[in-house]
């Protein structure tokens, strides 16, 4: 009796179960509404522009702060 409790409760198969996990994953990407590459082109130059930006900032702070070290020492 208590050999049928534990076939019951039992999980299924692991390959069942990432199976059943793909499918749910790529039937919600199916779902998704994915921006025109143009919109993808302008954002990740907006993205490199600001980046490259705080690059600069960064980089002269350290130089200033390094000069001032320098002065000082």
């Amino acid at each position: 009796m208590a050999n049928a409790t534990k076939t019951k409760n039992k999980k299924p198969n692991w390959f069942k179960r990432v199976g059943a996990k793909f499918k749910e994953t790529f039937s919600e990407l199916k779902k998704v509404t994915w921006p025109k590459f143009t919109t993808v082109l302008k954002t990740t130059g907006v993205v490199l522009v600001i980046v490259t930006a705080f690059l600069g900032i960064v980089t002269g702070v350290d130089a200033l702060l390094g000069w001032l070290l320098g002065v000082i020492s």
